[in-house]
């Protein structure tokens, strides 16, 4: 373009047929996508992590389901309504037969961990260990208040009843038809992205459904061997802290010092004896489950670093509160392995380049 009374003008910075101008307009535009997408992640964060909580619970039926097809020549559909009427008989026994016992003694915690709380105060004040009693009194009541929606779910008050409802929901339509929801996310790729997006949505499967297995049997051998144990010498609350500790052994790396904590200060509430009973079996389960059930199904799962897990559980416990520190474990071991498979296509073309 030019002027009669100058000289040729070039294109403006807002003339969108000049292609450099084009293509500055296209890396913009991606990078303000980016920018839209990551804002929009942070201010959904909270359903999507229910979306994940789904995908977790479809993965656990799922588990389940293959289990059973080993022993039982059933079609995929029935294997899972086996599954979910398992689990519904499971939760109707502990409300019915366990549901008053577990609420009173649900009830009665809190004070027993307040007073065991003032008793070690008072016995490291009497060795020269000075505590300022308010700040001891804060710690108390975190203890008592990270508890307290365990406790109260138990009981029978369980808050998060909608975002449990939603997440098994999800997980049901998730397990059922798990190929439409895998086709549709590979529809969004490109084409030629698509085969490995299945080859990495089968490995994040497998290992989920491994994690998940290994998680509910440690859970199953921690909650019922305490059970068992505390009940055997007569340490109050034996099942309440048996279903605590089988609760909390889902959570890795944190769950298990928590239920240690309140076994012992339950157990000394009864004595120095019942007290050192319950450090031992404290210690007997957690070697157990640490040296036997972990390494086994470690071998067949994602190979978490437990420092790597337990940052991931502190940021994703503050950011998301419960559900974000019981999902954090899955989480990390769904990037490692989405990591791991970008670093072996970035390899295959590094070898085909060379």
């Amino acid at each position: 373009m030019s002027d009669s009374n100058g000289p040729p003008q070039r294109p403006g910075p807002t003339d969108i047929r000049d292609d450099a101008v084009r293509d500055e307009a296209k890396k913009a535009a991606v990078w303000l996508g980016m920018a839209a997408l990551l804002a929009l992640a942070v201010f959904l964060a909270q359903p999507l992590m229910v979306i994940f909580g789904g995908v977790v619970f479809a993965s656990m039926i799922d588990g389940g389901q293959r289990l059973l097809g080993r022993v039982v020549p059933l079609p995929r559909g029935a294997r899972i309504a086996v599954i979910m009427l398992l689990a519904v008989a499971f939760v109707l026994w502990l409300v019915t037969f366990a549901g008053n016992q577990i609420a009173m003694q649900a009830a009665e915690l809190p004070a027993i961990v307040k007073a065991q709380s003032q008793v070690l105060l008072d016995w490291a004040h009497n060795r020269g260990i000075f505590v300022e009693r308010a700040d001891f009194s804060k710690v108390a009541e975190q203890v008592i208040g990270g508890v307290g929606p365990v406790t109260r779910a138990l009981g029978g008050i369980f808050g998060g009843f909608t975002t449990a409802f939603l997440i098994m929901i999800l997980g049901i339509y998730f397990v059922l038809e798990p190929d439409i929801y895998r086709r549709g996310i590979a529809w969004m790729l490109p084409e030629e992205s698509r085969e490995r997006f299945h080859g990495t949505a089968h490995r994040m499967g497998r290992s989920l459904r491994m994690l998940l297995f290994g998680r509910l049997i440690g859970m199953a051998v921690e909650g019922v061997a305490t059970w068992i144990a505390l009940a055997v010498y007569g340490v109050p609350m034996a099942a309440l802290l048996g279903l605590l500790t089988g609760l909390l052994a889902f959570l890795p790396n944190i769950g298990a010092p928590i239920s240690g904590l309140l076994m012992v200060m339950v157990g000394f509430s009864g004595g120095t004896a019942m007290g050192i009973y319950c450090v031992i079996v404290y210690f007997v389960v957690q070697t157990v489950d640490g040296n036997i059930i972990v390494p086994m199904v470690a071998k067949r799962t994602a190979d978490l670093a437990p420092a790597l897990v337990l940052g991931a559980q502190l940021i994703f416990g503050v950011m998301f509160g419960i559900l974000g520190l019981a999902l954090a474990d899955p989480i990390v071991a769904m990037l490692k392995i989405a990591l791991e498979r970008q670093a072996e296509k970035n390899k295959e073309i590094a070898k085909a380049d060379g």
